[in-house]
């Protein structure tokens, strides 16, 4: 792994929540995050989280994925999850960008993980924040429905049959935002998804994660992640949580999200 990588990324972490470090700026050279949404999102549910992480001295892209938030004019029914991959993809080769921190929430993390098998030598390092985990071959909806055990899931459902849109299947108040109105303004901007993105499964290259640091980061008050996160620590990854904290974390918890963040990619 190039020595840029290694600088960007820690591998000695502590386990809980860093809600009482401070966050400043440091004369190191920036870090460049790409945030990636979750199913139903789009890259304005990041709107807090990205000036934290621009305080940090780093470089913040929060895109939208095709057929989501302002983008919701190019779904379709081919819309799949290699679109999604293509669109983080395309953007990190049109910004010519290098030493990528790439952080998938939800959905987000099917995509991710797509991105980093792909351009792998454009990435310094994946987290993946409550999201899922995805192994070669497997779609999202292998990994749904959610156990009868488990409270209310924070992401897909099986898809409808007749119907190639899917519709937000949980409320803001259920992806963790309980204030009524940052709920009701997360509500409006939920937007129907494609169900080929859930359907798709992600081919993998032989080696992956090849070398990749990566990192797991569970929201305790969502238990449908449970499994992920300890999947994850079996691998050998730094799992962290966010206590008390919901699916929606960048939206409820950005401080204590970029200062878990900045501890993760500290070099």
């Amino acid at each position: 792994m190039p020595t840029t990588r290694r600088r960007l990324w820690t591998q000695s972490l502590v386990l809980g929540s860093a809600a009482a470090l401070p966050i400043a700026a440091s004369a190191r050279p920036p870090r460049h995050w790409v945030l990636v949404h979750g199913a139903w999102h789009g890259g304005w549910c990041w709107r807090k989280l990205v000036p934290l992480l621009q305080a940090l001295g780093d470089r913040v892209w929060a895109p939208t994925l095709t057929g989501l938030g302002e983008r919701a004019h190019l779904l379709a029914p081919e819309v799949d999850l290699d679109t999604h991959v293509r669109d983080v993809v395309g953007l990190l080769e049109m910004e010519d960008l290098h030493d990528v921190v790439l952080v998938g929430h939800s959905y987000g993390g099917m995509v991710v993980t797509g991105v980093a098998d792909r351009v792998n030598e454009r990435v310094a390092g994946l987290i993946y924040l409550d999201a899922f985990m995805p192994e070669d071959g497997k779609a999202m909806r292998d990994y749904t429905p959610r156990p009868a055990s488990a409270p209310t899931a924070a992401s897909a459902t099986p898809v409808p049959p007749r119907d190639w849109r899917v519709p937000p299947r949980q409320t803001a108040l259920q992806f963790g935002i309980q204030d009524p109105v940052e709920a009701a303004w997360v509500q409006a901007r939920l937007r129907p998804q494609s169900a080929a993105t859930f359907a798709q499964a992600l081919a993998l290259r032989e080696g992956f994660p090849h070398g990749l640091h990566r990192a797991y980061i569970r929201c305790t008050d969502d238990a449908w992640f449970v499994e992920a996160a300890q999947r994850a620590g079996r691998q050998g990854m730094a799992v962290r949580e966010l206590l008390g904290h919901g699916h929606d974390a960048m939206w409820t918890a950005p401080e204590a999200l970029a200062r878990v963040l900045a501890e993760i990619a500290r070099g």
